[in-house]
This record gives C-alpha cells, structure tokens and sequence, in this order.
C-alpha cells in the first residue's frame, strides 16, 4: 500500500506544477496584453487611467525609450514613482495623473525624492497642467515640469520609437 501512496504524491506533485506553470502563463499573456494596452493607450485614455495605471504607463514608454526604470512601491516612496536611469544620471519622477491642474505639493515631493533617491535630476508629470506657484517653486527648486503638451509629445515619440 505505501508505494501507491508514495506514487499519488508524485503524481499530485507533478500535477501541481503543471497547474503553477499554467498559471504563471496566463499571469505572462495577461501582463502582456497589460503592457501593450498601455501602449496603445493616446492622451484621452491616459486621462481616464487611475494613478497606479498611470504610472505603468510611464514606466513601459519610458523603457521603450532606453530608460532603466524603477517603480517605487504605493505607500511611504519619499515622494517618488519612478527612479529612472539613463547615460549616468539618475531622474526622480513624481506622477500626478490629475483632472485639475497639479500644485506645489508634488513639486515639494519631489524635491525631498531626488535626493533621498540620490538623483540628479526632478520632474513631475501630469495629464494636466500646473498652477503658477508649481512652476515658481520647480524654477527654483531646478524641477523640469511635463504638462499635457509635453506629455502628448512624449507620447508619440515612445510610439515612433522602434
């Protein structure tokens, strides 16, 4: 009798792989499909994205563009989405997917991020546009800003992008 129980654990064994492997497949064409609706994705789409999606969507057309890209994690990012790198330098990317035009708090987040992050560079990013005291404060502070003109332009470079 022991051998057929020892048999029926290999089998089990084996047939539970064979379902992880399955499984990891489909998470495989599921991050797959992700990632090109992202980016296929044009302005209107970016804008109808939550926060998390929005950053995603960074994160693969910066890639695209020959950025090593870092996706910092929900809660407690010290300001921070994305830590890209690139040629040597370090960039501190603060997302603010937003239906109202972005202030001074992500600007002053993503200040306190590059250096915590050692970058050397800062940027917000937005579907929108800033206020005028976002841009004051990024001027001083050395903060380069990408509105919606600038996040469009982006766009169709990383689609132009082979």
């Amino acid at each position: 009798m022991w051998p057929f129980i020892g048999a029926a654990a290999v089998v089990g064994a084996i047939a539970k792989s064979v379902f992880d492997t399955l499984k990891e497949q489909e998470e495989i064409k599921r991050l797959e499909e992700e990632n090109k609706r992202l980016l296929d994705s044009g302005i209107l789409e970016v804008d109808e994205m939550t926060g998390k999606e929005f950053e995603r969507f960074l994160d693969i057309h910066l890639k695209k563009l020959g950025y090593s890209v870092i996706l910092t994690q929900d809660s407690q990012d010290y300001g921070a989405d994305l830590i890209l790198d690139k040629d040597g330098l370090r960039t501190v990317d603060q997302a603010k997917k937003s239906k109202s035009p972005v202030g001074i708090k992500a600007v002053q987040e993503v200040v306190g991020a590059v250096r915590h992050y050692n970058g050397n560079k800062a940027r917000v990013i937005t579907n929108n546009r800033f206020t005028e005291n976002a841009y004051n404060l990024a001027e001083s502070n050395d903060v380069e800003l990408w509105d919606r003109k600038t996040l469009i332009k982006f766009i169709l470079t990383a689609k132009n992008c082979k």
